[in-house]
């Protein structure tokens, strides 16, 4: 029986290697032209994938950054703002941090950066080593692939007009397929995509439906603010956390593209707020979900129940659902990753202004 077990081991590790192979050589197209980088997510043999919205593309970059990490590995750089814009040339207030992504292979962290303000910023991507040294990701000769939205909403528009900005609000790679969700141009308008990597062709998406407890009635148009994936007995989910903050559970098994998907929302956290990060991690024998807010701070939302709870489908005047406690003592957080089993990755913004990449234990 052992020699069995360790046989389908092998076997599972060889498969999973030649298809981390092939989709390395997947990338056959050569310097990368991003129009804006946002959303990031990190794939095998140190492929990082990155959401454009100006584009409504996701592109597929090698980066080359295959190497080992070291187990006690912390990241910690103070002023992380200031050493952006000095690395680009620039002043902290001509760069905006878009998001943060870690690399499970290395430990180096990367972050998607606008240099300059509106329209005509450019989109770059910097990495932090394990050392604390930042550079630039040189796209000059990159391998890389690329796949477009084809239902997107049209460039323009400003502020909450500009529904282009939301054609990608985050992304993640799950075994071989890139999970994005967004905005649509049409009439269920909120898409949660499923897409095969090595990318051949993208479809139309699921368009999701939700209930929102803070508001009291079905939602369609709202995009997913952040997502994680979850297993759930033997099913794989996505948690997804929407503004004033519905969380919400989709099996992966029903995103079917063409098709609509009703939700079942497991937790209303609070309106007034924007969930700008999440992640699922295990602590004590218990999975639980860690989400950064923009003014409910972190939150740490058990999943005791999270396959049985009934769905909130009433109007709720402030929180319901999974039970989450408020995470004392650490303040400010704007971005937020996975750094290893016991450790994320956040970047604090202070009260002036000021940005600080820091590794905190997870609570």
């Amino acid at each position: 029986m052992l020699k069995t077990l360790c046989i389908a081991a092998l076997l599972i590790a060889v498969t999973v290697s030649a298809r981390a192979a092939d989709e390395l050589a997947s990338l056959k197209e050569t310097s990368p032209k991003l129009s804006a980088a946002g959303p990031l997510a990190f794939g095998p043999q140190g492929i990082l994938f990155v959401g454009d919205a100006k584009q409504a593309a996701i592109f597929a970059i090698a980066t080359g950054d295959k190497a080992g990490r070291s187990a006690d590995a912390k990241l910690n750089v103070a002023g992380i703002g200031k050493k952006v814009a000095a690395l680009l040339g620039t002043e902290p207030l001509d760069i905006l941090i878009n998001d943060l992504a870690v690399n499970p292979a290395s430990g180096n962290a990367y972050l998607s950066v606008s240099r300059g303000r509106g329209p005509d910023a450019a989109a770059v991507i910097v990495r932090i080593d394990t050392a604390g040294k930042l550079s630039e990701l040189s796209l000059k000769g990159a391998a890389y692939s690329k796949a477009a939205l084809p239902n997107a909403p049209a460039p323009g528009g400003k502020g909450r007009s500009n529904k282009r900005r939301d054609s990608i609000t985050d992304l993640a790679y799950v075994d071989g397929r890139v999970f994005v969700a967004g905005l649509s141009n049409e009439e269920f308008a909120s898409k949660l995509r499923s897409i095969p990597f090595p990318f051949k062709s993208t479809g139309k998406g699921t368009s999701v439906e939700i209930f929102h407890g803070a508001h009291g009635r079905f939602e369609t148009r709202s995009p997913i603010r952040t997502f994680a994936t979850y297993k759930i007995g033997d099913d794989d989910h996505l948690l997804a956390a929407y503004t004033c903050t519905p969380l919400v559970k989709f099996p992966i098994s029903k995103l079917v593209p063409g098709k609509k998907l009703k939700g079942t929302t497991i937790a209303e956290l609070g309106n007034h707020n924007r969930p700008l990060d999440m992640v699922v991690y295990n602590k004590g024998g218990k999975d639980y979900i860690l989400i950064a807010n923009s003014s409910r701070g972190l939150m740490k939302v058990t999943t005791d129940k999270i396959g049985s709870i009934e769905g909130i489908e009433k109007r709720v005047k402030d929180t319901a659902g999974l039970t989450y406690e408020k995470i004392a003592g650490i303040e400010g957080v704007v971005q937020l990753d996975r750094f290893d089993a016991n450790n994320a990755l956040v970047i604090v913004k202070a009260k002036d202004g000021t940005q600080s990449l820091k590794t905190i234990a997870l609570p």
